[in-house]
């Protein structure tokens, strides 16, 4: 949902302008802090410049989560700036990140290569997720995409795969509530229409400097 209270949070949080943001919508200055204030609502043609400007859809690739394979993040082959970033076609809030699914012990609903957004941090108790798929970590360290049950002692549980043996009698440090699965095959598309976007406004931007 676009709303004026997440324009204000980007703006913050990126450090851009009111000025700017009209730029790139192609309005008068003052439009933006009347959307801010509630007197004037964002039309639909406003909605896309408004996300490429603020960032609004892009959400960082922080690392991989395993769905068979085991994700110990001290050995994770992963640069510090995490494994890039993927461009949806709506607006996220600036409490999720994603991470590449590694491993093919949860096909046929995730396949190595898709990419889970989850919320950042954990928002809700152990008990409401007895029976749902999340991406965990372990108390020992390994991240997983699993399907989280009721263990046979206090505190722990047992994670499930849909084509492996389950993993018992383990205690969990954080769970990352999905909110966004993006099949591989979407995210390629995705990534070739933002590389298209780019390359557009680079030679549109050669031809106004021309004149």
């Amino acid at each position: 949902m676009l709303d004026a209270a997440l324009i204000e949070r980007a703006l913050e949080k990126t450090g851009k302008s009111k000025g700017g943001l009209a730029r790139a919508m192609g309005v008068r200055a003052g439009a933006v802090s009347e959307i801010l204030s509630g007197i004037r609502l964002i039309k639909a043609s406003e909605i896309a410049p408004i996300m490429e400007y603020l960032e609004l859809n892009s959400v960082p690739i922080v690392g991989r989560v395993g769905a068979g394979a085991s994700i110990q993040p001290e050995l994770e082959q992963v640069p510090p700036e995490g494994l890039g970033e993927i461009e949806l076609p709506f607006p996220m809030t600036e409490e999720t990140v994603a991470f590449e699914v590694s491993g093919d012990s949860m096909l046929p609903k995730y396949e190595n290569g898709d990419v889970i957004v989850v919320y950042r941090e954990q928002r809700y108790p152990l008990s409401s997720f007895y029976g749902e798929e999340a991406a965990v970590r372990l108390k020992s360290g390994e991240r997983y995409l699993k399907t989280i049950e009721r263990g046979s002692s206090s505190g722990t549980v047992n994670l499930k795969s849909f084509n492996a043996k389950p993993i018992n009698g383990v205690k969990l440090e954080w769970i990352g509530e999905i909110c966004v699965t993006l099949p591989r095959g979407q995210i390629e598309r995705l990534r070739g229409k933002s590389a298209k976007g780019r390359k557009s406004a680079r030679t549109q931007g050669g031809r106004s400097s021309e004149k």
